[in-house]
């Protein structure tokens, strides 16, 4: 994460930014009982990089294989799970948080009791338990490794610097997600349905009931910076989780929900409300920055309409802390880069880029016009020596020519249509014409007659002799070869065949 080597990370985390508020709400500190998820020490500081713990459990696993055919969401997705067992180990307690709440999983090391470390690839909760799925190098004995982790063996579990700046862009965006949602439904009345924690370096987004205006969304990006700007605190309150509470989802008028309930799996009875101070209170159980600053946030300054079935929502996309320094950064790149082929500066790009744009149109335009003519004298050449054939002859012709543009069959539809117009309605032909880039690594072929009979009989011999793939209907057929095109062997070929057919 480049971008976020330029973020001035916060020293620590205030003592004031965990609170228990209720009085029977203990942690444990058994080494034997895991410290449910809501409690966990990355929850409790997410700016604590290590932590000495011990192991409660230790189980080899062995990954499922991914189901085939499943497409992958822009979301984060989570590091690939090797073949091989691993292991799923639960600590005491711990620095390296696991999935939920929007939130993608951290990954990490565990130092063992020899100093050893080991892979954490993701960490997920099952029940109220952090589980952490530790990888097994394929130089190590299963059964060895699983002996390295004996329930009260002390460990160490540790963030390195990737895995901790892979959490401070988590924390930074769920914090500024927070923190736009909430101005979005008190100013503007717009909840947030759902949103997404995409990955690095891509704009998140949040889902909302309707597009927003240009007015709308600086109104929203200036009053959220000048909360930031305040350096507004972030604290979390946490108590016994109710249960009636935890199932109920708050519901919009025409029925949608708005937002999630817990799990239903979820058995760590804890409930975490994000509070920013005079903004927002909001039940979550990801990790949040201490504090907004640093969270200047940027909204792109347009929304994403969608559309299911009755429905019609909207996606407002936006950015901060290391995700916005890589965004200016490499927009920055662009701009200069452009600048430079433009021979302008960055504020002349828009307006060359516009000039560009109309002389392509113009040049496209002139070729058009050059293309239909040449078209036309192709065409007429034809006619002529189909009226020298004798009208009581089949005139039989194959053209190739090489064509460097985008799109040869085009052209070949030109001068199909030039010569078909120029025709009497009793004239018998059968032409094919053929096309192929200077570099000749592939070709087009355009057959075309007065008789869709010969002109089936051609495409199947150019399909059979020449190896050209394709089809039509009626009295024209298309097709494409892949492979060069030479004047001895297909060309040759293609003669041949008209050759040898007769009306």
């Amino acid at each position: 994460m480049s971008g976020a080597t330029a973020v001035l990370y916060p020293s620590h985390t205030p003592s004031s930014y965990h609170r228990v508020v209720s009085p029977t709400l203990t942690i444990p500190t058994d080494p034997q009982i895991s410290v449910p998820v809501g409690l966990l020490a990355c929850q409790r500081d997410p700016l604590l990089r290590e932590l000495a713990t011990t192991v409660v459990n230790c189980v080899v696993s062995q990954p499922a294989a991914p189901p085939a055919g499943k497409k992958s969401k822009k979301s984060v997705i989570a590091p690939t799970l090797p073949q091989g067992p691993i292991l799923h180990l639960i600590l005491h307690d711990t620095v390296i948080f696991p999935e939920g709440g929007g939130q993608p999983t951290d990954t990490g090391v565990i130092i063992d009791s020899d100093g050893e470390p080991w892979e954490v690839l993701q960490c997920k909760r099952d029940g109220g338990h952090a589980v952490h799925y530790v990888n097994v190098s394929d130089s190590i004995d299963v059964d060895a490794a699983v002996a390295k982790f004996t329930p009260g063996t002390k460990v160490i579990a540790t963030l390195d610097q990737a895995a901790f700046d892979r959490r401070y862009d988590h924390m930074s965006m769920h914090t500024s997600q927070h923190l736009l949602s909430a101005l979005l439904e008190t100013d503007l009345n717009l909840p947030t349905l759902s949103w997404s924690l995409t990955t690095y370096p891509s704009p998140c987004y949040v889902e909302i009931l309707r597009g927003m205006t240009p007015e709308e969304i600086t109104k929203i990006q200036e009053r959220a910076n000048r909360l930031v700007f305040e350096g507004r605190k972030v604290h979390i309150e946490v108590t016994e989780l109710d249960s009636a509470e935890a199932s109920s989802v708050p519901t919009l008028e025409d029925g949608r929900a708005a937002g999630k309930a817990l799990p239903q799996d979820y058995t760590g009875g804890v409930k975490r409300v994000v509070v920013i101070d005079g903004v927002d209170r909001n039940p979550c159980c990801g990790t949040h920055m201490p504090t907004l600053h640093n969270l200047q946030l940027f909204i792109l300054p347009h929304t994403e309409a969608l559309s299911r079935s009755s429905t019609t929502t909207a996606r407002l996309y936006f950015l901060c802390g290391p995700r916005l320094i890589t965004y200016l950064t490499s927009t920055h790149s662009l701009l200069t880069s452009t600048a430079s082929i433009m021979s302008c500066g960055a504020p002349l790009v828009p307006e060359r880029v516009s000039q560009v744009i109309d002389d392509r149109k113009r040049a496209e335009k002139r070729v058009d016009a050059l293309e239909t003519e040449l078209a036309g004298g192709i065409a007429s050449g034809l006619v002529a020596e189909l009226n020298a054939n004798g009208a009581d002859q089949l005139f039989k012709k194959g053209i190739h020519r090489t064509d460097d543009s985008s799109n040869p069959l085009a052209f070949l539809n030109a001068i199909s249509l030039a010569f078909s117009n120029s025709l009497p309605p009793s004239a018998s032909y059968l032409c094919v014409l053929s096309s192929s880039p200077s570099s000749s690594s592939s070709a087009v072929v355009l057959i075309i007659g007065s008789d869709e009979k010969l002109v089936k009989q051609a495409a199947d011999l150019v399909k059979e002799k020449v190896g050209v793939k394709g089809g039509g209907k009626g009295n024209r057929w298309s097709g494409k070869f892949m492979g060069a095109w030479k004047k001895d062997v297909q060309e040759a070929t293609v003669q041949g065949i008209l050759g040898g057919i007769d009306a």
